[in-house]
């Protein structure tokens, strides 16, 4: 029985990191050939990516409820915003609206990670090889009922961008006050993590 056990944990082990190497940004794509703009935000999306991916590797149902005070987001609530913000920049590029407001604790976290990982895939995909003309002309545009509100594609830089990866500093930072710090292999220098 005690053997039966090891070996069904381990195989429930092998499945569920067989399942993370098949979600995106396990390790960060080769670079462009060129200096593009739609290459450079794209990069800048896929290094986001690989901080995400094992920011959220490994993260434990008692890691999602954890907050650095009574009045802080959770980890879960976080990973809700971060996930918010996935979808307004994959909706950029695609010209669509950022329609708001939105529930998305319907979600559960596999998911959750999963959507957002695909979103910033998706989005650097879509970026990449466009010129700066092209790029000056995406808009981020909120919707609120029939009220539209639409900005430069800067706005997204120093936005959503920059507060995706400010937060997924925050989740490194909580996981660890939490007691289950981030994989000490991850290099986000190369965005490649060492297996020894």
């Amino acid at each position: 029985m005690k053997t039966f056990l090891c070996v069904s944990l381990f195989l429930f082990m092998m499945t569920n990191q067989a399942q993370d190497m098949q979600l995106p940004y396990h390790q960060i794509p080769d670079y462009p050939e060129d200096y593009s703009s739609g290459n450079i935000v794209g990069r800048i999306i896929d290094g986001l990516g690989y901080r995400y991916y094992w920011a959220t590797e490994g993260l434990t149902a008692e890691d999602l409820n954890y907050r650095p005070s009574e009045e802080g987001r959770s980890i879960l609530e976080t990973l809700q915003h971060i996930y918010g913000m996935s979808e307004m920049i994959l909706e950029s590029p695609q010209g669509k609206p950022s329609i708001r407001p939105k529930d998305f604790s319907i979600f559960p976290f596999e998911e959750l990670r999963q959507k957002t990982l695909e979103n910033l895939q998706n989005a650097s995909n879509l970026i990449k090889g466009k010129n700066a003309n092209e790029i000056s002309r995406f808009k981020v545009t909120f919707q609120r009922g029939e009220k539209r509100t639409a900005f430069p594609y800067w706005n997204m830089l120093n936005g959503m961008l920059s507060d995706c990866i400010y937060h997924t500093g925050q989740l490194v930072v909580l996981r660890r006050a939490n007691g289950n710090p981030q994989n000490p292999k991850v290099n986000v220098f190369t965005g490649k993590t060492r297996i020894n």
